[in-house]
Parts: structure tokens; C-alpha cells; sequence
């Protein structure tokens, strides 16, 4: 048994456990890791809060803000001993824009085909892919944050400088409590036009 990595130096250890898919696919770059206020999520303010605090998935949630449906934009990915890692963009299908970074760990092995295949073709978000095919599960976010991310997100999001970002960490399990997934997600800053 390994004992658990430290976390990163100024880091508490329970942002440190939050930022772990994120260390994970960034591996050993020496890269430093985003900082992250966390809050409650009665302290994230609108329209960020509706966006985050709640148990339902992240694709379904944006695809009815945004009034268009999510596309997935694959940035790096790794798999090893039946967990795929990624980082990903999810974009709204007309425009391109990006709406949310996420940094993903999936439990492959509780994916039979052909569901495995579609979530290592890397162009769906894993809550459309649970979502099209009646998948069964719950959505459970243990934390909220307030970050200004790193240059990766802020690229992801098409950002050129440091901005207040809210994001949340999510956990998808299966009914009979396997984990399916852990997420960071991130959102970009709100458009100032009210969705459609």
C-alpha cells in the first residue's frame, strides 16, 4: 500500500484530495497546481450557483441553460489499469463555446461495451453518454470552489488572463454505489446576455 501523496506546497490536504483527477492527468510536469477557495455553495453567486449546486449532471444542466446541446473536446487523456484519465472542454454544438473544463477519472471497468468504447472515442460528455443510453446513477458534489485556474484551463475556456472561476467536485456513482466517475469542473465566466 503507498502512503497518499502530499499535497502541493501553500495547499491544504482537502484541496489537495480535490485537485487529484486534475494531478493525475496532469501527471509529473512539474507544473504547478491551481489554488482553490472553497465554499459553501450558498456563497457562489448567480448565475454559477444554479449552474453547480445541485446533484444532477453537468450536460444536462448546461445543454438547458445554454439551449443547445454539449460537445466534447478532448485536451489530453490517459488510461492505466482501467481508469481513464482526461481533460476535456465541453463546447455548445452550434457556437464552439466552451462552457465548462473538467478534469475526469472513470472506473472503465463498470462500463461494459458498448459504453466503454463511446466514452474512450472522446467525443461525448460522459453524463450525455449515461444520459442517451438510460444509464442509471447520482451525481453527488462533495465541494465548491473559487479559482483563477491555471494557463490549461484558461485556455480550455478561452481565457487570456486570470479571472474569478467557480467550479465544483463531483462524484457519479452507480445505484448500487460503484464509482463511475470523479470530476473537477470548472465553468467560465458568465455571458453577460441571458441564456436562451
Amino acid at each position: 500500500m503507498t502512503s497518499p501523496e502530499p499535497p502541493p506546497p501553500g495547499a491544504s490536504p482537502r484541496e489537495s484530495e480535490l485537485l487529484q483527477p486534475l494531478r493525475e492527468i496532469y501527471g509529473d510536469d512539474g507544473e504547478a497546481l491551481p489554488r482553490l477557495e472553497i465554499l459553501d455553495g450558498s456563497h457562489i453567486p448567480e448565475p454559477y450557483r444554479g449552474l453547480l449546486v445541485h446533484d444532477r449532471d453537468m450536460t444536462r444542466t448546461l445543454e438547458a441553460y445554454h439551449g443547445d446541446s454539449i460537445r466534447l473536446r478532448t485536451a489530453a487523456s490517459t488510461l492505466t489499469g482501467g481508469i481513464y484519465r482526461r481533460r476535456v472542454a465541453l463546447e455548445l454544438e452550434r457556437s464552439g463555446l466552451p462552457v465548462e473544463f473538467g478534469a475526469t477519472r472513470v472506473h472503465l471497468e463498470h462500463f461494459p461495451e458498448p459504453w466503454r468504447g463511446l466514452i474512450l472515442a472522446g467525443e461525448r460528455p460522459l453524463g450525455g453518454i449515461l444520459n442517451a443510453w438510460g444509464i442509471a446513477y447520482r451525481s453527488r458534489p462533495s465541494a465548491f470552489f473559487r479559482t483563477e485556474g491555471d494557463p490549461r484551463i484558461r485556455a480550455a475556456l478561452g481565457l487570456a488572463d486570470p479571472t474569478p472561476l467557480y467550479g465544483r467536485r463531483n462524484t457519479l456513482s452507480a445505484p448500487d454505489g460503484r464509482p463511475l466517475a470523479d470530476i473537477l469542473e470548472i465553468l467560465p465566466p458568465a455571458d453577460p446576455r441571458p441564456p436562451r
